[in-house]
């Protein structure tokens, strides 16, 4: 009995020992920033005056609540997840169905359609900024030659937004396409077979088998989706940097631009914190609200 103690005590000090790397990296980068996020929260903590920090307690989360421009953010973030979730998650499903075969041709469509994921989001933000340029941009003169007058794009406050969630629909969707032609191949080929002998149409088959029978993987890519979601910062910060009259200015880049550029850190904090339980609540509403819980517990 004290033999095999000892033999699961040098068992599970093994184990620790693999898994300490990644556990002090975890604390280094993940759990130690968080602690101090949360303690700068509550402080006037300037960084080019570190040494004169004082606890100001709640102030920062009063002065928040009141900041027209972080309730401008959310609103521009609400919309952001709102229309990419099912333009970018439709897209990626479209694109995985139309590659589901064992064409040869199809190797060549599955990496056009996954390139623009490896590209950098700044190479892809610049690139589709040059594209939407109003004056001289390649989209404009397709539009002309349509009878379509020059649109304003990313210099209007009415546009920029939508033409932001069309860029990063574009840049991910190959990813998530990836996501559902792996469950699609995982759907046995049987159930088909029977609903066509019963007379199913290829419709029918979509709705009765196809869908539900993605369901695991499609709650996989939803939450996914919305937590990189409400990270949304490099398409803004590169493409409009957060205008025109802050109309794609987002939580993130407004966390960047009040703790680097205005180098306020204690309240750049208090805004990582509130949008941090924000994120989680959101993920705990999908969770419920697609019977995550239950498919997985």
């Amino acid at each position: 009995m004290q033999s095999m103690k000892l033999i699961k005590n040098r068992e599970s000090a093994v184990g620790y020992l693999f898994l300490s790397p990644a556990l002090l990296i975890l604390g280094l980068f993940l759990f130690l920033p968080t602690l101090l996020s949360v303690y700068s929260a509550f402080t006037d903590y300037y960084l080019l005056t570190p040494e004169q920090t004082r606890f100001i307690g709640l102030e920062n989360f009063i002065k928040l609540f009141k900041d027209p421009l972080f309730m401008q953010s959310l609103k521009n973030i609400g919309q952001f997840v709102i229309f990419i979730i099912p333009i970018q998650l439709g897209l990626a499903l479209g694109l995985a169905l139309l590659v589901n075969n064992k064409r040869r041709t199809t190797i060549f469509f599955k990496v056009a359609f996954f390139a623009p994921v490896v590209m950098s989001l700044v190479v892809v933000s610049v690139l589709w900024l040059v594209l939407l340029n109003p004056s001289s941009g390649l989209i404009n003169a397709f539009l002309g030659n349509l009878g379509i007058d020059p649109q304003p794009f990313l210099t209007s406050p009415d546009q920029a937004m939508y033409v932001i969630i069309g860029v990063s629909a574009w840049q991910g969707a190959g990813y998530q396409m990836l996501i559902f032609l792996a469950g699609l191949q995982n759907i046995p080929s049987s159930l088909y077979e029977a609903a066509s002998i019963d007379g199913a149409s290829k419709m029918k088959q979509f709705f009765h088998i196809t869908l539900p029978m993605l369901k695991p993987t499609s709650i996989l890519i939803l939450t996914t989706t919305l937590i990189d979601a409400f990270k949304l910062v490099i398409q803004p910060m590169v493409m409009t940097q957060g205008g025109p009259l802050n109309s794609t200015l987002t939580p993130v880049y407004y966390i960047y631009r009040t703790g680097f550029t205005d180098r306020m850190v204690g309240y750049a904090s208090s805004i990582t914190v509130i949008f941090g339980v924000i994120i989680i609540i959101f993920t705990l509403l999908q969770r419920k609200l697609t019977g995550e819980d239950q498919n997985y517990g």
